[in-house]
């Protein structure tokens, strides 16, 4: 594969990747119409970062035990499973109305959105098996290292667009008013989103 086929091909992964619904878009939605777009965009930073936790692993290396280290692998989507299914039930579980004052600021501190998008990718299964295999299948073996750390730098800066694209939009101020205003239904949907794609990420 030549070099701008390369580019191009991981390019392509991931953006349909990323624009794919999941844990992330889920998080994302449900931290910036309960708190704001402040609070969103510091969850779609902290998705952007974790990004490179999937990076650095697969290009030290460890991409190699992921593949044949089934153990390994299915520690990885438990933990991530369990993370979202426990934020799903704690979003199922909320009864009170939020406290969210004139000038719209966060109920939440920044660096809790940022931890909440951190592990929310750091511990998705399906960014692993993206990042995995979009460089054993993709991306050629003499391809030098600083290309290598660019494709992840660019899978990163996909992951804070689009998610701060989402995070602008549902933590406006008009949409944001209009979905509080559902605020229990919404708990519902996206607590079950969340509950549902962690148990179908367990189980799989």
């Amino acid at each position: 594969m030549t070099p701008l086929a390369e580019l191009l091909a991981v390019a392509a992964i991931t953006l349909l990747a990323v624009i794919s619904p999941g844990p992330d878009f889920a998080m994302v939605t449900r931290n910036s119409y309960l708190f704001g777009r402040r609070t969103g965009l510091l969850c779609a930073l902290g998705i952007a970062l974790g990004v490179q936790v999937h990076v650095a692993y697969t290009m030290f290396g460890v991409s190699l035990l992921v593949r044949h280290a089934h153990g390994l692998l299915s520690i990885i989507k438990l933990a991530g499973a369990a993370y979202l299914i426990w934020i799903g039930i704690q979003t199922l579980r909320n009864r009170k109305a939020l406290d969210v004052d004139a000038d719209g600021a966060p109920a939440v501190s920044g660096l809790a959105a940022f931890r909440m998008g951190f592990l929310t990718n750091a511990l998705n299964p399906k960014t692993t098996l993206f990042v995995v295999s979009t460089y054993s299948q993709v991306v050629n073996e003499h391809t030098p290292a600083a290309v290598q750390f660019g494709y992840g730098l660019f899978m990163s800066a996909t992951h804070w667009v689009w998610f701060s694209i989402v995070a602008w939009c549902f933590g406006s101020k008009s949409l944001r008013a209009a979905m509080l205003r559902y605020q229990r239904q919404l708990d519902v949907i996206i607590g079950t989103a969340l509950f549902g794609l962690g148990v179908a990420l367990g189980v799989r």
